[in-house]
């Protein structure tokens, strides 16, 4: 069994060294347009389904919360946690519509969705994207394998380039905590570094 932990090790690595190293630029540019969206007052959502949901969770609790610094509270909200909304939009309309309905009912221009698929190819992420993408909302979204649809759509797609949902969410839940590390920098440390320099 030690043999079964170390090769899940080993992989876990290697698909989380491929996916910062192939979407660094990317993550940082997501931190910039997350940051600038909190600036103006608007708001992070995240949708995912079963794993990925729980990773939307986690993802927003680090930035209502606190990730590692001492900072005020930001607005992010998951978009899978009010059971009400989801089963009366899963009851009385269908699954697929149970994140957009949200979006439209709570998203502005000027927010960012952050949308979590292992597949890429969920039928209620590809329909919340392009529902905020039709309310000028900025998309993004943690993929794995190939991408699959929701990589065509996205302004911008972030995959995990494995076959293995574990080793993806494994990949997209340091993703997201490097979007938090980079969002607190962007809004409380680096205006302090570059006040340092000037003096």
């Amino acid at each position: 069994m030690r043999k079964i932990i170390e090769r899940i090790l080993k992989e876990s690595i290697s698909v989380k060294d491929d996916f910062i190293s192939s979407n660094a630029d990317k993550l940082v540019l997501l931190s910039e347009r997350i940051a600038q969206a909190f600036t103006n007052d608007k708001k992070l959502m995240i949708c995912g389904n079963g794993g990925s949901a729980a990773d939307a969770q986690h993802i927003a609790a680090e930035f209502v919360n606190r990730y590692e610094m001492e900072r005020p509270s930001l607005p992010a909200i998951a978009l899978t946690t009010d059971t009400s909304v989801l089963t009366s939009i899963g009851n009385d309309y269908s699954f697929k519509e149970v994140f957009s309905k949200q979006i439209k009912a709570m998203g502005l221009e000027g927010d960012v969705l952050l949308a979590i698929s292992t597949s890429g190819d969920s039928e209620n992420i590809l329909k919340a994207v392009k529902d905020a993408k039709d309310l000028h909302i900025y998309t993004a979204a943690f993929l794995g394998r190939g991408g699959g649809k929701v990589a065509e759509v996205v302004d911008i797609a972030l995959v995990a380039r494995s076959e293995s949902t574990p080793r993806i969410q494994e990949a997209h839940i340091l993703g997201g905590h490097i979007l938090c590390h980079l969002v607190d920098y962007i809004l409380f440390q680096r205006h302090l570094e570059q006040a340092g320099k000037d003096l």
